[in-house]
């Protein structure tokens, strides 16, 4: 009771604490011991062991040849798009189409009232007649000396401006009838019979979706991963609704010229478009399909990502594991391409990850 009272005393515990409380006083004798240097001694069943090996599964990385699908944001242009023009001045007599009608090459689209130009053919016709018979009068008479030299060119010159005249009159009239220059699809008419048009003012817009031209742009790292002869290289074009276009298309220029700071590279990949289910304007995603050929390339489960660093653990002739960064070049289905970092004579990891730490002495079962 006096090692009791003592040990009360030591960690002021009130003296009307229950004798009987085992757990206060085995605590109390515990501190006292451990305050007055005491040691008791301890048995080798109490010893802490040492701390035991993890048993790992490792891997190697190996090499095959992977499928890649690369996506990239995409404009969706029609292979030809025009703003139709009238090229006269005049009332706009008739309009011959209608938003989202087919039209053939050569048809009229819009007429504008022809008779102001008939009248100016018809005043043009007259002038080049007239200078003509004055020419030849003025060539009759050239041997009798009474038409000078001078006199003879200047009604030359009357007659060929009067012939361009004519001529001109002539295209003039058959501008009246605006046709389609090609076959394709009338997407607006921005007017209506009876307006007042001026000379350049837009009629319509007409377009051939017969094929379509998609744009997009590539990083030059990766543009220069690309094999020599592109025409290898499949597209796909994945629309706003997630749906993949049923044609394949095919790289159908690259630009010259890198445009922007970041060494993007223009790409315009060609698509048939048969039944003109796309639309000039539209946006999608185009999916280029390239095989990388003796890719070097290991499980992502046997990954470990950490401040946006991606990592593995190699394991070393000492199985002493070590914790290295890689660099991911690609990913497809359950594995990552990879750039840098790991070859195909290290050991990696692949399972027990989350029980090893960067130094760790582990025992491995290869797989």
């Amino acid at each position: 009771m006096k090692l009791l009272k003592r040990i009360r005393h030591f960690l002021g515990v009130a003296p009307d604490v229950v004798a009987g409380n085992w757990w206060t006083v085995g605590f109390a004798a515990t501190a006292l011991t451990l305050a007055t240097g005491v040691v008791s001694p301890v048995s080798r069943a109490d010893t802490p062991t040492a701390k035991s090996t993890v048993k790992v599964l490792v891997t190697k990385p190996r090499t095959k040849d992977v499928a890649i699908a690369e996506q990239y944001a995409a404009r969706i242009r029609a292979i030809r798009h025009i703003r139709i023009r009238s090229l006269l001045q005049g009332q706009l007599q008739k309009i011959s189409v209608a938003a989202e009608q087919e039209v053939k090459q050569g048809d009229v689209m819009f007429n504008i009232d022809p008779e102001p130009y008939r009248v100016k053919l018809n005043r043009a016709r007259d002038q080049a007649t007239m200078a003509e018979r004055a020419l030849d009068d003025a060539k009759k008479l050239r041997d009798d000396k009474a038409v000078s030299a001078d006199g003879l060119a200047l009604l030359e010159e009357k007659l060929v401006k009067a012939q361009a005249d004519l001529q001109l009159a002539k295209v003039e009239l058959t501008f009246t009838a605006l046709k389609a220059p090609f076959e394709g699809t009338i997407l607006s008419v921005d007017q209506k019979a009876g307006n007042q048009v001026k000379e350049g003012e837009e009629l319509g817009v007409l377009a051939d979706h017969s094929q379509m031209w998609v744009y997009f742009t590539v990083p030059e790292t990766r543009y220069l991963e690309y094999p020599k002869k592109l025409d290898k290289l499949t597209i796909d074009l994945i629309l706003a609704n997630d749906g993949k276009f049923e044609q394949v298309g095919h790289i159908g220029a690259i630009e010259a010229n890198v445009k922007d700071e970041a060494g993007n590279i223009p790409f315009r990949a060609d698509f048939p478009n048969p039944d003109r289910s796309l639309r000039h304007g539209m946006s999608g995603t185009v999916v280029v399909n390239r095989i990388i050929q003796g890719a070097v390339v290991i499980p992502q489960r046997a990954t470990f990502e950490k401040l946006n660093k991606r990592y593995v653990y190699v394991v070393d002739k000492d199985n002493v594991a070590h914790q290295r960064e890689i660099v991911v070049h690609d990913e497809s289905d359950d594995l990552y391409v990879v750039k840098s970092g790991v070859g195909v004579d290290d050991r990696i990891i692949l399972i027990g990850i989350r029980q090893v730490r960067d130094g760790d002495k582990v025992e491995c079962e290869e797989l």
